[in-house]
Parts: C-alpha cells; sequence; structure tokens
C-alpha cells in the first residue's frame, strides 16, 4: 500500500501467522464494520490478547487506557488518493535544487555517521540521504497524528484489522522495550514513525542504538534513524559496492517488450542493442543483469536497474517514488543531472489512463486496480496490445494505444 507521494507502509516478518493468530479473537467478532460505539468493548478485548502476548500489563495500560475512536484516521485511510504523477514531475519537484544542497551538507555533517553505517551495513550515505529527505524532509515533516489511537482505530476497523493489530502489537511492544513513549510515538495516519517513517514491526525488528545512548529513537536521534535505515535496507536485499541505478541513452529501435524493471537481461544483451551512458560510451558487454525501465515510455528517460534497484521497490512498491529515490541517490553520490530522453512525451491523464485500463480489463487482461495509475499488471497489458497493433510495445499508455482502443478493431 502506497500513501500518495510519499512512502509505503512496511510491514515485515514481525507480523507472523502466530500473532496473526493470536489477535483474530479479539478481531473477528469486528469482521463486519462496527459503529464506534462499539470500539471500547474491541479495545478491552485488545488489551487482553496483548497480555496474552506477554507484553506487561504496565505497558498496555499506559499506551492503551483513555484510546478513543479516531474518525480522522479512518476518513485518512478512506481518502488516500493514488500515485499518478509522471516520472518527471514527481522527480523535478521532489529532486530540488534545496533537497540536493541540503543533502550534500548532511552528508557532510555525518560523515563519520556515514562511514561507520556502510562498514557494518554496507549501505552508502547518498542511498539514505536521499531516503530521509523524500519521507520527512529530513527530519522535518513527520506527522502530527497519535500513533497508538490511529493503531487502535485501524485495528478495530474492518478493512484490515488483523494487519494492524499486529502493528498495534508491536508498536506496544516498541514502548515496553523503553524506545519511545505512546506520546512521543506520532506520525501520519497509519502509525508510521520516525525521521524513515518506519511502521511499528519495522521499527521494532530493525531499529539499532548507533550513538550509544541506550535507546533506539527514530524521532530525535539521526544516528539511529540513519543506521536502522540501513539495517532494514540490508535485510531486504541490499548489496554493498554494488550499482543502483544508471540513466542511460537508447537509440530509436529496441526491442521494447524487454524493457521492463521486471525483466532482467545481461547488459551485453542492450549493449548489442546500442544502449549507451549519457555521454555516449558504450555500456560494458558482461552478465551483470540489469532491467531496461522507461517511466515515461521510449522517448522519456531511459535508466538500467540494477539488483539493489529491487531494494527499492521493496521499501515502495510505486515505481515512480522508487525510481525518483534512486535517482536522487545518484545525483547525491556525484552523478549527472537528469536528461529528459529522446522527444517529447505527452502525459496522459490519469481519466484516460483509467480508460485504457477499463478497456483492457472489459477484454479479459489483468490490470490490476482501476486507478489511473500504471503498475505491473498494467504495463504488461498495455505491452501485449501494443504488440496486437503494431506499435512500439514499451509498456506506455499512449494516445495512439488509446485510439487504437477506442476503435474496437
Amino acid at each position: 500500500m502506497v500513501r500518495q507521494g510519499m512512502t509505503s507502509i512496511k510491514f515485515t516478518a514481525a507480523a507472523s501467522l502466530v500473532t496473526a493468530a493470536l489477535v483474530t479473537t479479539a478481531t473477528q467478532a469486528f469482521a463486519a464494520c462496527q459503529p464506534p460505539a462499539a470500539f471500547p468493548k474491541w479495545l478491552q478485548g485488545f488489551k487482553q490478547q496483548a497480555v496474552a502476548q506477554g507484553i506487561s500489563p504496565r505497558t498496555v495500560s499506559a499506551a492503551l487506557d483513555g484510546v478513543t475512536y479516531d474518525p480522522a484516521t479512518i476518513a485518512k485511510d478512506r481518502g488516500q488518493g493514488v500515485f499518478a504523477q509522471s516520472f518527471l514531475q514527481f522527480s523535478n519537484r521532489m529532486v530540488s535544487s534545496n533537497r540536493l544542497q541540503v543533502g550534500s551538507s548532511l552528508l557532510k555533517k555525518y560523515a563519520q555517521t556515514f562511514a561507520r553505517i556502510q562498514q557494518e551495513y554496507g549501505v552508502p550515505g547518498p542511498v539514505l540521504v536521499a531516503f530521509w529527505g523524500l519521507e520527512t524532509d529530513f527530519g522535518k515533516v513527520m506527522g502530527n497524528m497519535e500513533s497508538i489511537r490511529s493503531l487502535a482505530t485501524l485495528s478495530f476497523d474492518c478493512r484490515r484489522p488483523e494487519k494492524f493489530s499486529a502493528e498495534l502489537l508491536d508498536a506496544l511492544r516498541v514502548i515496553e522495550r523503553g524506545d519511545l513513549s505512546p506520546r512521543e510515538m506520532r506520525g501520519p495516519a497509519h502509525g508510521e514513525v520516525g525521521q524513515f517513517q518506519f511502521q511499528p514491526s519495522t521499527y521494532y525488528n530493525f531499529a539499532v542504538d548507533f550513538d550509544g545512548d541506550g535507546r533506539r529513537d527514530l524521532i530525535r536521534s539521526a544516528p539511529d534513524s540513519l543506521a536502522s535505515a540501513a539495517n532494514y535496507l540490508r535485510s531486504i536485499g541490499w548489496q554493498p559496492n554494488q550499482p543502483w541505478l544508471e540513466q542511460v541513452r537508447i537509440p530509436n529501435d529496441l526491442p521494447w517488450d524487454q524493457a521492463d524493471v521486471t525483466i532482467k537481461r545481461p547488459r551485453l544483451f542492450w549493449a548489442k542493442h546500442g544502449v549507451t551512458y549519457l555521454n555516449g560510451k558504450p555500456i560494458p558487454g558482461d552478465n551483470v543483469p540489469v532491467g531496461l525501465v522507461l517511466p515515461m515510455g521510449r522517448n522519456g528517460p531511459a535508466f538500467l536497474a540494477y539488483p539493489n534497484f529491487d531494494v527499492y521497490t521493496e521499501w515502495n512498491n510505486s515505481l515512480i517514488y522508487s525510481l525518483t529515490a534512486a535517482y536522487y541517490a545518484t545525483r547525491l553520490a556525484g552523478g549527472p543531472p537528469l536528461a529528459k530522453g529522446n522527444g517529447p512525451v505527452t502525459v496522459p491523464s490519469t481519466a484516460e489512463t483509467k480508460e485504457i485500463q477499463q478497456i483492457l480489463a472489459k477484454r479479459g487482461f489483468d490490470v490490476g486496480k482501476i486507478d489511473g495509475v500504471v503498475g505491473a499488471a498494467t504495463r504488461n497489458a498495455i505491452r501485449a496490445n501494443q504488440i496486437k497493433y503494431g506499435l512500439p510495445a514499451d509498456g506506455y499508455p499512449s494516445a495512439e494505444l488509446l485510439n487504437r482502443l477506442r476503435s474496437g478493431r
């Protein structure tokens, strides 16, 4: 699940089957949406389950006594927008000159911390600073809703009670461990906390005390926050001393159907087809696996995505967010500014993209959710129809494809 424009909700192995089974008895009676008046009864049952999970009655009482149902949390959950900006729109806004300057200054300010982190976790400073900037503007914008109240409300709610009940239990474990107090846990509407917007399960499992003060404080401590983010990135597959993203130039004719973040080819494959670096130098003709990513089709920017880029899409499953974060990191690491591509790109409106999805869905193609966002399923369906109509199969929702689909031929 992705919040519009920013972070995904990070659920980890902490939300185990055992935990889900134990909290089910506190939530299954409320499988259908219940009126807010039923919240106190649910909360009492959840407290009992939390104690049964080994959380002390003192912590349960300190965190949950007096907690009330929060309609604002539900309104924000129901009102989430979709991530429909183009890559250039989002990256131009988020990777601003100011963010580049601030990011560079923070790399210098915490140079020794980043050196220690890279030695221990293998994650470079620019990668961490890019996430830091996009998630919370370097800790300046972390949200101000009561996390415990939000998580309790979403645990009571009928949409995803098991998921959020597991997160609420881990929030109580974070409190019991002494990392944060209930009042300190504030953030957006889904319980995210800290400078990298960790869900409680991520916080509990991957937060580290890197400044040595005895607490894992991801709200006030930059060293703790940065090292914890690196610890999490390592856990989801980051490989030390390996690239993550490189912008490239592409010729006008390629096997477009092979260009996708989910398709890995040896660099030799793309080198033979004339893909070069931005300066015109050929890319190496070796067996390093890469995906050729075209976020705005064959005329827009083009990138080689290395295995470490998969970590970005694990952090946030929006391709636009992930590419922006990875590109931002390359700039902080000394890489070149963004090149726009081979020509002008017409960005379809959300309504036009939804129309493409609707037509394809009626014709039996899996497009995922019909929401105007081009995810993996929609790209695959578009590519199949581009091949059908003899169009370059770059997976991009072009006006030409829409006209062909409208014609019904």
